[in-house]
C-alpha cells in the first residue's frame, strides 16, 4: 500500500458544510415580510366583506367576489385561474360550483377536451366584477393622501414581490 492510500485511510471524513445563517437583521425582515403580505391579503378580503354588508348583499363572500374581479371578461379553466394568481385557496373548484349555482358565473364543457370546463361572468357577476373595481377607485382617491405611496413606490414594491414569487415558484418547481 502506498503512503497516499493510508493516509486517505485514516483521514476521518469530513461533514457537509451548512450554508452561512443569515444576519439576524434579514430574517427579521424577510419574516415581517411575509407576516405582512398574509396579513395584507386577509384585510382586502375584510375591506371587501365589509362594503359587501354595508350594501346589504350577502349572497356572495369576499374571495368569491374577489374571484369574480381577477376574473374580468375572460375565459377560463379552473386550473388557468389559480395558474394565473386569480384564485389562492385549494378549494376553486367548490367556489366555481357555488358561483355557477348562484347565477355569477357561466360555464361551458370544452368541445376539445371534454374533461375542462371553462367559465365567464355572467351579468350578475360583472356586477359583482364592477362593485370591486369600485373599492379599488374609491381607495385610490386617496392612497397618496393617507398612505404616503405615489407610483414609484407602488413600482419598486411590486417588482420586489415579483422576485420574491419568482424565487418562491422557483423553490418548488426546482425543489431547490
Amino acid at each position: 500500500m502506498n503512503k497516499a492510500m493510508v493516509e486517505e485511510r485514516h483521514t476521518a471524513p469530513t461533514a457537509p458544510t451548512l450554508p452561512e445563517e443569515p444576519p439576524l437583521d434579514f430574517k427579521n425582515k424577510y419574516l415581517e415580510s411575509l407576516t405582512l403580505i398574509e396579513r395584507l391579503h386577509r384585510r382586502l378580503l375584510d375591506i371587501i366583506k365589509d362594503d359587501f354588508e354595508r350594501r346589504g348583499d350577502q349572497d356572495i363572500n369576499s374571495v368569491q367576489a374577489l374571484l369574480l374581479f381577477n376574473m374580468g371578461g375572460q375565459e377560463l379553466t379552473a386550473g388557468e385561474l389559480k395558474s394565473r394568481g386569480h384564485y389562492l385557496g385549494s378549494n376553486v373548484s367548490y367556489n366555481l360550483k357555488k358561483l355557477v349555482d348562484m347565477g355569477f358565473i357561466n360555464h361551458e364543457r370544452s368541445s376539445a377536451d371534454r374533461r375542462s370546463v371553462r367559465v365567464c361572468l355572467t351579468e350578475k357577476g360583472k356586477q359583482v366584477h364592477d362593485l370591486v373595481d369600485e373599492i379599488y377607485n374609491r381607495q385610490l382617491k386617496s392612497i397618496r393622501e393617507v398612505v404616503g405611496l405615489d407610483t414609484d413606490e407602488l413600482e419598486r414594491l411590486n417588482k420586489a414581490l415579483a422576485r420574491l414569487e419568482r424565487f418562491w415558484t422557483d423553490q418548488i418547481r426546482y425543489q431547490l
